[in-house]
C-alpha cells in the first residue's frame, strides 16, 4: 500500500520489451535506501517488485496486464519517473490509500496557469469519471491529489508549486498520457451497489433504499 506521496524523482536507464512485457531499470537514490529484493515501490503509480539492486538503480519486472493498463509501455530511457516505497507501518499517512493497481489512463486536455497554482484538466474514460467526485482523491501518476472540478468528459486538479518541483506532472503537455487510481472507497460502494448480496434487483432496490436513506440521516 502506498501514500500517493512522491518521494523522488527516478530516471528510466533502460526497458526492455518483448511483446508486451518485460523489463525496467530505473535510476534512483532516495527509494533505495533500506529497500532489498521483493519489495514494492510504485512507479509513476503503478505497484512493481524490486528484482534486483544495484547502489544506484533497481530492476522490475513488467507483465501484459500493466502494460494494457498503465503507460509504463510507452516511456523511454531517460524518462523520468514518480517513485514511491510502500508505506511503513510506523509512517505518517500525508495523502490517501494507494494501492498501486491502475484503473486506467487518461489524457492531459490542457494546463492552466492561476497565480501560484497550475490546473491541470485531463480527459478520462466514463468508467474512470463515474468514480471521481469533487473534492475526493484521485492518484495521478502515483501522486495523491485532491480533484477540484469534474464533468462528463473530463476532472481537473490544482498544482501547488511543492508537487510540482517533487513530482514529473507539470513537465508533460497536453496529449500526454498519465495513470490514473481510483480512490478504492469509491470503488467498493460501486460494487456493493451494483452486485449485492443474493445478486438479484429486487435486493439491489432494497439496498440502494437503505443506503440513499442512511445518506439523509442527520
Amino acid at each position: 500500500m502506498f501514500t500517493g506521496i512522491i518521494e523522488e524523482i527516478g530516471r528510466v536507464k533502460k526497458i526492455s520489451l518483448a511483446g508486451k512485457s518485460g523489463s525496467l531499470e530505473i535510476g534512483a537514490k532516495k527509494v533505495l535506501e533500506g529497500t532489498k529484493i521483493g519489495d514494492s515501490i510504485a512507479v509513476n503509480g503503478v505497484c512493481l517488485t524490486v528484482t534486483s539492486l544495484s547502489s544506484s538503480t533497481f530492476t522490475a519486472d513488467i507483465m501484459a496486464e500493466t502494460v494494457r493498463r498503465s503507460s509504463l509501455g510507452s516511456i523511454s530511457s531517460g524518462s523520468g519517473v514518480n517513485l514511491e516505497r510502500a508505506m511503513a507501518a510506523d509512517g505518517r499517512f500525508g495523502g490517501h490509500i494507494v494501492s498501486g493497481h491502475i484503473d486506467g489512463t487518461g489524457k492531459i486536455a490542457r494546463l492552466q496557469k492561476e497565480e501560484n497554482a497550475v490546473w491541470v484538466h485531463i480527459s478520462a474514460g466514463k468508467e474512470i469519471l463515474a468514480l471521481i467526485v469533487e473534492k475526493g482523491s484521485i492518484a495521478i501518476d502515483g501522486i495523491s491529489l485532491t480533484v477540484a472540478s469534474v464533468s462528463d468528459s473530463e476532472f481537473a486538479v490544482s498544482i501547488i508549486p511543492h508537487t510540482a518541483s517533487e513530482t514529473t506532472l507539470l513537465s508533460k503537455k497536453a496529449g500526454d498520457i498519465v495513470n490514473l487510481e481510483n480512490d478504492i472507497v469509491g470503488k467498493y460502494v460501486q460494487k456493493l451497489l451494483s452486485n449485492p448480496a443474493g445478486g438479484n434487483n429486487q435486493n439491489k432496490s432494497r439496498n440502494d433504499d437503505k443506503f440513499l436513506s442512511w445518506l439523509s440521516e442527520d
